[in-house]
């Protein structure tokens, strides 16, 4: 068996080889594989392939045994075009450093440590300290999560133990009894106006598309915090802009974005609006779950699925069976 390893995967060989047996080839390809069908003809009915992206120009790929997505999101695959005989598995594992970035955000947002230590010097002190300002606390805020997986549900844990109250949202009540109030998708605008931090945990579908609109903004409160650490166009891109311009929302944590870059030479603006230009949105480059550590965990469940395929076995966190 080949393991075609494309793009940014075939930078974790190495993580991946000590996870599966000395048999298996792994072999790393080009981001571009994920587009073309330049290099189709060296894949066997046998093999797999690693790919966060596959949109083929070309047309079906030819038979293959496992597209295995090294994250969580489907966005980037075209369903259509991978074999119908084709078993497709995706992986999560970066729900730690999400939900350890949401609770950065939160405190810092709440606290404003960052703020305090600006111009904190031996000759300033004695002012600084006879004229702070208090800062917020987490506790006694609510945390609304739109979303309650493996994200949601994380974020849920954490933040409860600094005393936050949190409601969800969810198209299914499976994990209602893990947040203090459960509410289904038709009561999505119920949750808005009583939070004061609003997570967005849910993936980007047809029906989340916009689902932050200028209606859905309009319904929090003037004092309340966005999040998105899932998918930028579950906002609406001028919603969200005119909203916090406008002060209808006191200020966005926006860790994912409407474009990305192509190519490793393409330079492209995050938005199409001037969101980084205003002084309420803290942005980060969809570096929120990239920690030091995901990629370890990732690649683990990834060779241990090429394992189990290899002696027969039922894989996990299968997307679609061949």
């Amino acid at each position: 068996m080949k393991v075609f390893m494309v793009g940014e995967a075939a930078s974790h060989i190495a993580q991946l080889a000590v996870h599966i047996p000395d048999s298996v080839e792994l072999v790393p390809w080009p981001r571009e594989a994920a587009y073309t069908d330049t290099f189709d003809s060296q894949v066997g009915a046998e093999d797999c392939v690693v790919s966060l992206r596959f949109t083929r120009t070309g047309g079906v790929m030819p038979d293959f045994r496992l597209l295995h997505v090294p994250g969580a999101g489907l966005d980037g695959i075209d369903l259509g075009n991978v074999p119908d005989s084709c078993t497709v598995c995706n992986v999560f594992e970066h729900e730690i450093p999400i939900a350890e970035f949401v609770m950065l955000s939160m405190l810092e947002w709440e606290i404003r440590s960052r703020e305090m230590r600006i111009g904190f010097t031996a000759r300033t002190w004695s002012d600084r300290y006879r004229h702070r300002q208090p800062h917020g606390e987490l506790y006694g805020k609510t945390l609304a999560l739109i979303g309650l997986g493996r994200i949601g549900r994380a974020i849920a844990r954490r933040a409860r133990v600094f005393g936050v109250r949190v409601i969800a949202v969810d198209g299914t009540s499976t994990y209602a009894n893990e947040v203090d109030g459960f509410y289904l998708a038709k009561d999505f605008g119920k949750v808005l106006p009583q939070a004061d931090f609003i997570a967005v945990t849910c993936p980007l579908t047809d029906s989340t598309k916009g689902l932050f609109g200028e209606q859905a903004f309009a319904r929090m409160k003037s004092t309340s915090v966005f999040i998105n650490v899932s998918r930028a166009p579950i906002a609406d891109e001028h919603a969200l802009y005119v909203a916090l311009r406008d002060r209808l929302i006191a200020g966005a944590i926006l860790d994912v974005w409407y474009r990305y870059p192509t190519d490793e030479s393409q330079a492209v603006p995050p938005s199409g609006e001037p969101l980084l230009d205003l002084p309420n949105v803290v942005a980060t480059p969809h570096s929120s779950a990239w920690s030091a550590s995901l990629p370890a965990r990732r690649y683990a469940v990834i060779g241990q699925n090429i394992t189990r395929l290899l002696k027969g076995e039922p894989l996990v966190n299968v997307v679609r069976s061949r």
